[in-house]
């Protein structure tokens, strides 16, 4: 079997190919930073540490003769408006883990 001899290549096309190879280098190592930018989002997205929520029961009394009046979520609050005795009050609870993070009562003045 004969092989086949490659001859040396110009100078010019020596050029040539160190250009390329410069130009391929660029474009691995570019593809290479967007690979590991979209690996990085990912992986701060699924492992960031913001608590999971666990299902949990809470009763919460009212004073006796209390009537809810009406409820609605403010931000990562949920309100709650009372009437008792003819007062009314408003009552706010952490939305994530339902504990007491308020009150605020209106009287008449006398």
């Amino acid at each position: 079997m004969t092989e086949t001899v490659a001859p040396e290549p110009t100078p010019e096309q020596a050029a040539l190919f160190a250009r390329v190879r410069r130009m391929m280098l660029i474009a691995g190592l570019t593809t290479a930073l967007a690979v590991a930018a979209v690996l990085i989002a990912i992986g701060y997205r699924l492992f960031r540490t913001e608590g999971s929520t666990n299902a949990t029961d809470v009763t919460a009394t009212l004073p006796k003769g209390a009537r809810i009046v009406s409820t609605g979520v403010a931000g990562d609050r949920l309100v709650v408006t009372l009437e008792v005795g003819g007062v009314t009050e408003i009552r706010t609870f952490d939305a994530r883990t339902l504990k007491p993070a308020g009150r605020l009562k209106f009287v008449g003045e006398p």
